[in-house]
């Protein structure tokens, strides 16, 4: 009797989201070092630019993350001068998250990124539509 051959590497759909996350992530680092952010803390910016005046847990769950994983980055990004925490008024255990001035700045800077992000993917806004419907299925799926 013949064992089924397991899939290969490359046939792995998962295998290849991470390896392309990998590189995203990669692409990102020396744009974002210009502006002296890790790609993490980009990431909660970029919800802060949604949304200033989140709590922490707020921004835990749009990241998808525990706030114990996001609470360092929020220290490094009070430390650089972009936001503030403060208690909030309505129940004393949340922080509220507020943009400072200079991460309200950031922000013009930071479209520069995506811009040279998106250049550096060479795929058109169709491949770009298409792709975030599939991965945004898929990740509701595994929810």
């Amino acid at each position: 009797m013949t064992l089924p051959k397991p899939p290969t590497l490359d046939q792995h759909l998962c295998f290849l989201i991470y390896s392309t996350s990998l590189k995203m992530t990669q692409t990102y680092k020396p744009l974002l070092a210009a502006l002296k952010l890790t790609y993490p803390q980009y990431l909660a910016m970029v919800v802060l630019w949604e949304r200033d005046g989140i709590g922490v847990k707020d921004l835990a769950q749009r990241l998808q993350q525990d706030s114990g994983s996001v609470t360092p980055v929020i220290k490094r990004l009070e430390a650089e001068g972009y936001l503030v925490r403060q208690r909030d008024p309505r129940d004393e255990r949340n922080k509220i998250l507020s943009l400072t001035p200079a991460g309200q700045a950031l922000r013009a800077e930071a479209v520069k990124v995506a811009g040279n992000f998106a250049a550096t993917c060479d795929i058109d806004n169709d491949e770009v539509s298409a792709l975030m419907r599939n991965l945004s299925k898929l990740n509701h799926n595994l929810a």
